[in-house]
This record gives C-alpha cells, structure tokens and sequence, in this order.
C-alpha cells in the first residue's frame, strides 16, 4: 500500500529476514523522506534496540516504532505515522544495516546493509483497491452459497425422515391391520383394551 488518508494512520513497511536464523546479529534501522520539492533525503528516524528516535521536528509527536520488538535482532523495520498530513506525500526510504557476529576468527563480523525505498501519496478520501472489493463480493457470494447448501441438506435430510416415517408407518399397518392411529396401545402388538 503506497496510498495514506489524510488525518489517518499509515504503516511504512520494511523487512529484511536474514538466511541463517543461527547466526547472531544488531541490526540498526533509519528512515530518510524526501518531499517531492526536496531534491535529498533527510533522515527522519533511528532505531538501536531498545530506543527509536525521531530525527525531524515535522514527524516529532508521529513516528512510532512498530518492527521487531525485545531483540536486537531487527527483522521488520516498520514505522507507524499518526495523523497523516499532505506534507508527508513523497519517497520514503528504509535502511537497515546488520551486523553478523560469524564464529570465524579472522572476520568476526559480517555488515550487512538493505534499502528499500517507499512512494507515499495522500489523498482526502481512501481508494479501495480492486483486490479488496474483489474479495468482498466474493465472501458474499461464498456465504450465500454455503447457507443455500445448508438449507438444501436441511430439506433433503427432512425428506428422507419423512420417507422413512411413511414407511415405517405402512409396515406397521400391515403387520398389525387391527390397530387404528387413535388406539390405545404402549408398544407394538399389544393392545390396551
């Protein structure tokens, strides 16, 4: 999602997942903007576990960290802006730089550096994407389906307890002729009177 409503909340994503989970790293994470007047990249955001900071007074009170927690080992950069403004259109940038502690004794350390660059539009009023609207007429249309099965079963299984109750019923008239629906008998064959 590259599209933010303005006066909302917008999650800036970032991942960089390492290849061996065994190896041991930091990871260190910075988020840089640039307007679409700017013509550089200011950094706006740094975080070393444990501490995010903001780097920029137009994000102050906005910039809220929300990658990975309780680990130096950063896996997801995400950053979550408050309150959305139209001043905050333009490219975002991610860096994450790892530092990989390697048991080899001649290189102990291994940096690792990942960008990945964001387009952030605002507009007043959110688009749906066609994905979303896609999905819901197809929920919609799976829910009625399931619940027109349903009722089917429901009526098949109701037919064929009806059946078999006739059936039972034309049995037992034919092995007791003598017994009429309104006599009074407790169990078949025997009769009360």
């Amino acid at each position: 999602m590259t599209e933010a409503v303005a006066g909302e909340g917008f999650l800036l994503g970032c991942i960089s997942c390492k290849r061996r989970e065994e190896v041991p790293a930091t990871t260190t994470v910075d988020w840089y903007f640039k307007s679409l007047e700017d013509d550089d990249f200011h950094q706006i955001f740094h975080y070393e576990y444990p501490v995010s900071t903001v780097l920029h007074e137009d994000f102050e009170e906005r910039l809220q960290w929300h990658g990975t927690g309780g680990t130096p080992d950063v896996q997801s950069g995400a950053v979550w802006i408050r309150n959305v403004t139209f001043n905050d259109t333009g490219t975002y940038r991610c860096t994450l730089k790892r530092a990989l502690e390697l048991p080899d004794k001649e290189r102990p350390e291994e940096h690792v550096s990942i960008s990945k660059e964001v387009e952030l539009t605002v507009v007043a009023v959110g688009n749906r994407e066609l994905t979303s609207v896609i999905s819901e007429v197809m929920m919609y249309v799976v829910i009625v389906g399931l619940q027109l099965w349903m009722i089917g079963v429901v009526v098949y299984c109701y037919k064929k307890i009806w059946v078999e109750r006739e059936a039972y019923a034309a049995r037992r008239a034919l092995r007791h002729p003598n017994l009429l629906p309104d006599s009074k008998d407790n169990c078949d064959g025997v009769n009360l009177e």
